[in-house]
């Protein structure tokens, strides 16, 4: 029995090596295709069943009228879950957690720097004045503080391990109800039919790490908001819209909230007039992942795993449902 066709993305980002054995998995099947070239991709997808791609599929991948799977290597696929890849019962998966230890560190590095006071810190660095500013006994350390973390995929569960390394209590929130991870103290659910009022209660680090959808459209707003100790800071690792950037603008501003770390913004890029950019006590970083030695490797590893379990018929890694759905945006 012949392999089916696949077509790969030329722009993948694998060495000589891991290109090899990709194709020692597809033996005689394995298309490189430049994704820019539209007459090449068309031509290739009259005969792929399988599309690998180094980021979302768009309107050209879904005329291939042999397609079954495609695979999109990044994490987020907010743009890909589309109601006709629904329709057409396409599988479509990614690369969900390739870069999870890096996006966990990145919450702790705002976490770090927010909690120091580190901003003042290095302004006062610039002008060359050794100052204790702010007041030192408004200053924390981690330590014995409460890390709430919503979402518990590859980033939150790494998370996890890295809040609980610095002795925090950690609390979950996921919709599947299911044991705690490793690290996690406390775990609540939707499935449970539990809200996160008691996380934005107890939380001192609010860390959103899920995935951008309908459901978690604007998740946290001003009653969210309300709701937080007026000490605690908020980081978004997740998606811009997840967060009312309005009422988050607000409560930073009225200090509500004693701040924030933003990998994600609405829109992005923020635009350079934006009043978020000068919100008391926040850090912004312009939506971006620390390099992982092995993200490639790891990246591979999915895409090989996903092949042997395609031809088995076995659930796929990583596919998105139709829970996934953005249409907000």
């Amino acid at each position: 029995m012949t392999n089916p066709i696949t077509l790969a993305s030329d722009d993948l980002p694998f060495d000589v090596d891991q290109w090899a054995r990709l194709e020692a998995v597809l033996p005689g099947s394995l298309l490189r295709v430049d994704i820019a070239d539209d007459a090449a991709l068309a031509a290739a997808l009259q005969n792929a069943e399988i599309a690998i791609l180094k980021s979302d599929l768009d309107a050209r991948i879904l005329t291939g009228p042999k397609l079954k799977w495609v695979h999109c290597n990044h994490a987020g696929l907010t743009k890909s879950a589309r109601p006709e890849v629904f329709q057409r019962g396409l599988i479509v998966t990614g690369s969900a957690g390739r870069s999870g230890p890096a996006l966990a560190e990145h919450v702790m590095m705002f976490s770090l720097l927010l909690c120091s006071g580190y901003p003042a810190f290095f302004e006062a660095q610039k002008r060359h004045e050794w100052r204790r500013e702010p007041e030192m006994e408004n200053l924390h350390a981690l330590s014995g503080r409460t890390m709430a973390i919503v979402g518990m995929g590859h980033t939150g569960k790494a998370l996890a391990l890295r809040a609980k390394a610095f002795d925090m209590t950690v609390l979950g929130y996921r919709r599947r109800d299911a044991p705690a991870p490793e690290g996690v103290d406390r775990m609540y659910s939707s499935d449970k039919g539990e809200g996160l009022d008691a996380l934005l209660e107890q939380a001192d680090i609010l860390a959103l790490v899920v995935n951008l959808s309908d459901a978690t459209h604007h998740l946290i707003g001003a009653p969210e908001l309300a709701r937080m100790k007026r000490s605690s800071i908020l980081v978004n690792l997740a998606r811009g819209p997840v967060v009312d950037q309005d009422a988050l603008l607000v409560a930073l501003t009225e200090g509500r909230i004693a701040g924030a770390g933003l990998d994600v913004t609405t829109p992005e890029p923020l635009p350079p007039g934006h009043p978020l950019w000068d919100a008391p006590n926040t850090l912004i970083t312009p939506h971006f992942t620390a390099s992982l030695p092995d993200r490639s490797e790891r990246s591979l590893g999915m895409i090989l795993d996903n092949i042997r379990r395609y031809r088995a018929g076995e659930e796929m890694l990583n596919r998105i449902s139709e829970e996934d759905l953005w249409s907000k945006g």
